[in-house]
C-alpha cells in the first residue's frame, strides 16, 4: 500500500516538472496589437522637415540701394537705441495727406536687453534730424534703387535708377523768400485728382519740410508736383515746392516709385 501511494506522489512530481519545464521554455503567445521588432527596423526613415530654417542672413546691400519703411503703430522716436533716451518726436501712422508714413531705414543696433532698434531719418525739423525706433513699430523693410536729385541750380530733376540717369527735366523751385531746403529726404506719398489744376495731374508728397512756408496744402513739407502754369518752367517761382510740366510729371510717375530717397541740392 504504502509503495503503491510513493508510485503515485513520484508521478505526480514528474508531470508536475514537465509542465513546468515546458511552459518555462516556450515563448508566450503574440497578442494580436503587437508589431514584430523586424517589422519596425524596415521602416523608412523619418523625412526631413519641409521647413528648413536657415541661419539669419544679413539684409542685402548695395552701392545703390535704399531701404525704407512705414510706420505700423505710433510710436516715439529717441535720441538713442533704448528706452530711457530722449523723445524727439511721436511718430504717427499717417502723414497729413492721410498716405502711409514712409520713411528712410539708415541702420539697425541691438539694445542690451536684446531688443532691435531702427535708426531713421524724421520729417521734422530740422531737415535732416534722425532717431531711433523699436523695429516691432515699424512695418516690413522695402527697398529701391531709383534716386531723384533735384538740383536747384541747374533748375533740373533727374531721375537715376542703379546710378543711371533715367529721365531728366526743367523745374521750378522756390524763391530766395520761400526757398526749397537742400538735404537727403523721401518721396513717401503719390497723389493725383485734385480739384485745383494749380497742382496738375500728379503730385508726390515728400518728407522735406520747409523753415518758412510752401505752396503744399498745410504749408510745412515740400511737394513735387505739375502745374498750371508751364511757361514759367525752369525758374525760381514757388514757395518750395518743386514744380514740373504736365507731361513731365506724368512721365516721372511712371518710372519712380513711392519710397525713392529724394536729394535736393
Amino acid at each position: 500500500m504504502k509503495l503503491g501511494i510513493s508510485l503515485a506522489l513520484a508521478v505526480v512530481a514528474v508531470a508536475a516538472f514537465a509542465l513546468f519545464e515546458t511552459t518555462a521554455s516556450t515563448p508566450p503567445a503574440r497578442r494580436a496589437h503587437e508589431t514584430p521588432i523586424d517589422r519596425f527596423e524596415a521602416l523608412p526613415a523619418t523625412p526631413k522637415s519641409a521647413l528648413q530654417i536657415g541661419r539669419p542672413e544679413p539684409l542685402a546691400s548695395g552701392r545703390y540701394l535704399a531701404r525704407f519703411s512705414v510706420v505700423s503703430h505710433p510710436t516715439p522716436a529717441r535720441a538713442e537705441p533704448r528706452t530711457s533716451a530722449r523723445i524727439i518726436t511721436t511718430l504717427a501712422t499717417s502723414t497729413p495727406d492721410d498716405t502711409p508714413n514712409a520713411l528712410t531705414v539708415l541702420r539697425a543696433e541691438t539694445d542690451g536687453n536684446g531688443s532691435l532698434w531702427v535708426r531713421v531719418r524724421l520729417p521734422i525739423l530740422p531737415n535732416g534730424t534722425a532717431g531711433w525706433v523699436r523695429r516691432r513699430a515699424l512695418g516690413a523693410y522695402q527697398t529701391t534703387t531709383e534716386r531723384l536729385v533735384v538740383d536747384r541750380k541747374r533748375l533740373t530733376a533727374t531721375l537715376y535708377r542703379n546710378g543711371k540717369s533715367i529721365f531728366r527735366a526743367p523745374i521750378g523751385v522756390g524763391t530766395d523768400s520761400w526757398p526749397t531746403p537742400p538735404g537727403e529726404y523721401l518721396v513717401r506719398s503719390e497723389l493725383t485728382r485734385y480739384a485745383s489744376p494749380f497742382y496738375g495731374p500728379i503730385a508726390f508728397g515728400t518728407t522735406a519740410r520747409s523753415a518758412v512756408l510752401t505752396d503744399w496744402p498745410g504749408g510745412g513739407f515740400v511737394g513735387i508736383h505739375g502745374t498750371s502754369s508751364p511757361e514759367l518752367i525752369p525758374g525760381h517761382i514757388s514757395h518750395g515746392c518743386v514744380r514740373l510740366r504736365n507731361p513731365d510729371i506724368v512721365r516721372l510717375a511712371s518710372l519712380m516709385p513711392v519710397g525713392t530717397p529724394l536729394t535736393i541740392e
